[in-house]
C-alpha cells in the first residue's frame, strides 16, 4: 500500500466530476471555500457537462480524471460530487499512473467505488471525505480535519467519537464507505477486502430493508469473516413510511451484534455536515467501550 504525497499549503487542487452532473452554484461555492483556505483550484471547461444522470459520457469523465492524475501542476484531486457513474469509468483508468502520481484523492458516496478501485488495483490510499456539492461540509471542524489529513499536519491519533455499541478493542486497516457501493463491488476487480480490517459504513436515502439486504449480501460473500471491528457512520434519511419498524439502527445492530466484535455507531462521517475524513487503508483502532475510532496512521507521506 502506497501513500499519496502530502499537500503543501498553496497547492493546486484539481476538481473532478467522475459521477453525476454538477450544480454550478454549489461547485463555485465550494471552490471559493478552498481558495479561502489557501489553495488554488483547477477544473476543465467541460466539468459541468451533463449526459442524463452522469457528468458527461464515460470517456469525458475518465479523460478528466486521468488529466488531473498526469498533470504535474496538480497536487491533489477532490471530487465535485458523487452520484452514479464512478464504477462505469474504472475500466478506462490507468492504475499504474494513479500509483506513480500518488496524489491525494478525496470523495465519498458513489466515489466509494473509485476509492476501492484505487486501493485494490493501484495499491494507493485515498480519503473518504467531503466534496464540493455540500458546501457546508467544507466549513468548520470537519474541513479543518480534512486539511490536516491532506497536509499531514497535527498529532496522532486523531479521534472520532460516536456511541458505544459492542464492547472491545481492535486495530486494523480501514476500508468502507457507502454500503450500497460496497455491496455492488462484490465480484468486481475492486471488490471490498475486509480481512482483518475495520469496516466503516454509511449511506443515505435507503430504506431499512434495503440496508438489511446489503448487509446480508456482505455476510453471504464472507465479508464478515475475520473482520476486526465495525464503525457505523450516519445513515441519513434511511426511513420507510410504510414499514417504520424495524428502523435502520435496529437493522444494523441485529446484523452486526452477533459477530461479537467491537462496534461503534453514530460516528461523524457520511452524508451529513460533520463528515470527517479518514484514509482508506490507514491503520486505526475501534474502542467499542469508549465509543471511539482512533486514526493511528497518516494517509499521506
Amino acid at each position: 500500500m502506497r501513500k499519496p504525497r502530502a499537500l503543501r499549503r498553496g497547492a493546486v487542487l484539481g476538481i473532478a466530476a467522475p459521477g453525476g452532473p454538477v450544480n454550478r452554484e454549489q461547485l463555485e461555492a465550494g471552490e471559493t471555500l478552498l481558495c479561502e483556505a489557501g489553495f488554488d483550484v483547477y477544473r476543465r471547461d467541460d466539468l459541468l457537462a451533463c449526459d442524463g444522470y452522469t457528468a458527461g459520457d464515460d470517456a469525458r469523465r475518465a479523460a478528466e480524471l486521468m488529466e488531473l492524475v498526469n498533470n504535474p501542476d496538480i497536487g491533489g484531486i477532490i471530487c465535485a460530487r458523487g452520484g452514479y457513474g464512478c464504477d462505469r469509468i474504472l475500466p478506462l483508468l490507468d492504475a499504474g499512473a494513479f500509483r506513480e502520481a500518488a496524489k491525494p484523492l478525496v470523495g465519498y458516496s458513489d466515489v466509494t467505488a473509485l476509492l476501492l478501485w484505487q486501493r485494490r488495483c493501484a495499491g494507493l490510499m485515498g480519503f473518504h471525505g467531503p466534496m464540493l456539492d455540500r458546501g457546508e461540509d467544507l466549513a468548520g471542524t470537519a474541513f479543518e480535519h480534512l486539511i490536516r489529513q491532506l497536509t499531514g499536519e497535527g498529532s496522532l491519533p486523531l479521534t472520532l467519537r460516536g456511541r458505544a455499541l459492542v464492547d472491545g478493542r481492535a486495530t486494523g486497516r480501514i476500508v468502507g464507505g457507502s454500503l450500497t457501493l460496497l455491496a455492488a463491488s462484490i465480484g468486481s476487480p475492486w471488490e471490498l477486502d475486509t480481512r482483518a480490517a475495520i469496516l466503516l459504513i454509511e449511506d443515505v436515502g435507503e430504506r431499512p430493508y434495503r440496508i438489511d439486504r446489503m448487509l446480508q449480501q456482505l455476510r453471504a460473500a464472507g465479508k464478515f469473516d475475520g473482520l476486526a471491528a465495525v464503525g457505523v457512520g450516519k445513515f441519513e434519511n434511511c426511513v420507510d413510511e410504510r414499514y417504520p419498524q424495524p428502523d435502520v439502527g435496529t437493522v444494523i445492530e441485529n446484523a452486526l451484534r452477533p459477530l461479537g466484535i467491537p462496534i461503534v455507531s453514530d460516528l461523524p462521517f457520511g452524508h451529513v455536515k460533520l463528515n470527517y475524513a479518514w484514509p482508506m487503508g490507514g491503520r486505526a483502532t475501534i474502542d467499542g467501550t469508549r465509543g471511539e475510532l482512533q486514526l493511528l496512521e497518516r494517509g499521506v507521506r
